[in-house]
């Protein structure tokens, strides 16, 4: 009887240091990888706006390399995605486009704008895609992507 109860003793420590223990690795384990942060940057304002939005995308990048950014534009907003375009201080913005492109930014135009304006998608810059609707388009990634909205 008592060797009987002995082992069901040393059973029931075995399970409770096992249970103890567990919590503790658990603790120690490197966190899992957090999914990158999806925010979509709304612009349609123009020139003076894309100037200062472009500044906030570059911000955001050095401080989460990881974050997932996309540029939804329409109007007025889709002028700096337009070739030869300019800021105020009369630099290219094709430079800062490439430049976000390659760190995984996209940059999107309303083609609702482009029709109404009469401007030919092939003025479009090669790194913008062309949406259907860039409303519709900030919606959707909201709605159906999980994205965050920024308004520079």
């Amino acid at each position: 009887l008592f060797r009987s109860l002995l082992l069901t003793l040393k059973s029931a420590l075995f399970a409770l240091a096992v249970a103890l223990a567990a919590p503790a690795q658990a603790q120690s384990a490197a966190p899992a990888a957090e999914p990158a942060i999806k925010t979509v940057y709304h612009m349609s304002e123009g020139i003076a706006q894309a100037t200062g939005g472009l500044g906030n995308i570059r911000n955001h990048l050095a401080a989460d390399p990881k974050a997932k950014i996309v540029v939804v534009t329409h109007g007025a907003g889709i002028d700096f995605l337009l070739q030869g375009a300019v800021n105020a201080n009369n630099q290219p913005f094709a430079g800062a486009i490439a430049d976000l492109a390659n760190k995984g930014v996209e940059f999107r135009v309303c083609n609702n704008t482009l029709v109404s304006r009469n401007i030919d998608p092939s003025k479009v810059v090669m790194e913008a895609s062309v949406v259907p609707s860039g409303v519709a388009e900030v919606a959707r990634l909201q709605a159906r992507e999980g994205f965050t909205y920024l308004r520079p």
